[in-house]
C-alpha cells in the first residue's frame, strides 16, 4: 500500500507555451541579459525549492540558487536542446549542490537503505505523492522533512524530481546519466523510508 505525503509541486511564477519559450532560450543564447532575466523569473522559485531540499539551510540554497544561475547564464550558449532546458538547468543544479557537499566534507546521516545497482529495474507504479489524500500535521511534516535530508542525495533528488518538480523516469534518467531502472529502484527506495517514518509516527500517536 503506498501512502502519500506532503510534497507539494512547484508552480511556474510565470507560465509560457512552447513557442515563446523557446524564443526566450533562443535569446538567452545570445547573451540577452534582458531575456536571461526572464528566464530567471521563470524557473528560479522551483530551482530554489529543489535546491533547499538538498542543501541544510535556506541561506545556503538561495547561495546555491544564484550559483546555478550564473552557470546557466555563462554557458547558454552550449545548450544545444537535447534535452529539455529545465532537465539542463536541474543538472546544473544537483551537481552544483552534490559537489558543495563534498567540499564541505558534510557526511549527514543517511537511511540505511542499499542504492541499487546501476540498471537494476523494478515495477514502480507511476504515482505521486499526493498531500491532499493525508492530513498531516505541522510536527510530522517536521518529521517527513528530517527524512528527506537524512537519505543520501542520490535518493532524494530522484524523490524531489519526480514527486515534487514532476519529472518523468526518462528526464530523470538523462538528468542523472543513469538508467531509468535506477531511477525508479532509487525512488522506490526514498519512498519506502518515508512511508516507514510516517509509519512510526502514527504508531507512536496511537500508542500514547
Amino acid at each position: 500500500m503506498e501512502m502519500c505525503i506532503g510534497l507539494p509541486r512547484a508552480t511556474r511564477s510565470m507560465q509560457t507555451d512552447s513557442g515563446s519559450e523557446s524564443a526566450l532560450i533562443d535569446r538567452c543564447r545570445r547573451q540577452d541579459f534582458e531575456a536571461f532575466g526572464k528566464f530567471v523569473d521563470l524557473y528560479q522559485s522551483r530551482v530554489f525549492g529543489f535546491v533547499r531540499r538538498m542543501v541544510p539551510n535556506s541561506e545556503e540554497a538561495a547561495d546555491v540558487t544564484q550559483e546555478v544561475f550564473i552557470k546557466a547564464y555563462q554557458n547558454f550558449t552550449r545548450f544545444d536542446g537535447r534535452s529539455s532546458v529545465r532537465t539542463w538547468l536541474f543538472r546544473i543544479a544537483y551537481h552544483l549542490c552534490v559537489d558543495r557537499a563534498r567540499k564541505q566534507d558534510r557526511t549527514p546521516d543517511q537511511v540505511a537503505l542499499v542504492d541499487p545497482e546501476e540498471g537494476e529495474s523494478i515495477d514502480l507504479p507511476d504515482s505521486r505523492w499526493q498531500p491532499e489524500q493525508l492530513a498531516i500535521d505541522a510536527e510530522l511534516m517536521g518529521i517527513v522533512e528530517g527524512a528527506i535530508m537524512s537519505m543520501s542525495d542520490k535518493l532524494r533528488s530522484v524523490l524531489l524530481l519526480h514527486d515534487r518538480e514532476d519529472m518523468q523516469y526518462d528526464e530523470i534518467a538523462q538528468m542523472l546519466d543513469v538508467p531509468v531502472g535506477t531511477v525508479k529502484s532509487r525512488l522506490f527506495l526514498a519512498r519506502a523510508h518515508l512511508q516507514n517514518v510516517v509509519k512510526s509516527y502514527l504508531e507512536s500517536e496511537v500508542s500514547k
